[in-house]
């Protein structure tokens, strides 16, 4: 994502009409998907708070331009969770982008139960906090992250790729669930994307290239990418979409 400010807020003008005046809050806002999501819905005119677990990953951004509100909150501790909703008087949007991989250590069932707690279970806990505010908006919507690996297993990835496919599930539920409440509940499924999760991967030159010999657009996703569709799904423009997965992985999982 880039870090002027100014080109940002030209890159969603667009959305400036959807999303002026409206409160967001984004899970995993400190970087990466998240960080590029805040920014988006910030530069479309949106009162954004962005939430990460650590204090540090907020002290990391440094001056860099980030439009939005930013607090720790861990996604596991559900009194925290309920005493930020508390102190919100209103909330339209939650984007849950909260989550962990742990390559090679999920076939350790402690290390597979805290990442599906985190990835899961986490965003099912944003959710039920959530749902009153977001009832009480008419308008409210809650776009979850998925993955590629919603569909694919992952050999080395276990606890992420079933938290992963969980999500794409419970989003389909609440969807469900919540609609009653005017409240459309939808999930994005990224590909490979280039953040700080596959840094590793981007740096082996036989993986990396392995992976952009598979997807048709021939390059690493950026977050962007990812934060386009998240406010496209929370728009007026996706009125009657509820319950979908959406696969933005430049063709990928078509391949």
């Amino acid at each position: 994502m880039s870090t002027n400010l100014s080109a940002d807020v030209d890159a969603y003008e667009w959305a400036r009409p959807w999303y002026t005046g409206k409160r967001v809050l984004v899970t995993g806002g400190t970087s990466g998907i998240g960080l590029a999501v805040a920014r988006a819905f910030a530069a479309a005119g949106a009162d954004v708070t962005g939430v990460g677990a650590f204090s540090h990953e907020i002290e990391a951004l440094g001056d860099k331009p980030v439009p939005a509100d930013m607090r720790v909150l861990d996604v596991q501790d559900g009194e925290a969770i309920a005493g930020m909703m508390a102190g919100l008087d209103r909330l339209d949007v939650l984007v849950n982008c909260a989550g962990i991989i742990r390559r090679n250590d999920e076939h350790d069932p402690e290390v597979f139960a805290q990442v599906v707690d985190i990835n899961l279970n986490g965003t099912m806990r944003m959710c039920a906090s959530a749902r009153t505010l977001l009832a009480a908006s008419s308008t409210g919507s809650i776009v979850n992250l998925a993955s590629m690996l919603s569909i694919f297993g992952g050999g080395l990835v276990p606890g992420y790729a079933a938290s992963k496919g969980g999500i794409s599930q419970l989003t389909k539920s609440l969807a469900i669930a919540y609609a009653p409440d005017n409240i459309r509940v939808n999930a994005v499924a990224p590909g490979w994307i280039a953040t700080p999760l596959t840094g590793t991967l981007r740096a082996d030159e036989d993986r990396s290239q392995a992976i952009l010999s598979r997807t048709p657009l021939n390059r690493w996703g950026q977050p962007d990418d990812i934060a386009g569709a998240a406010l496209f799904l929370c728009s007026p423009a996706a009125a009657f979409i509820t319950g979908t997965t959406l696969a933005i992985d430049g063709g990928y999982s078509i391949a």
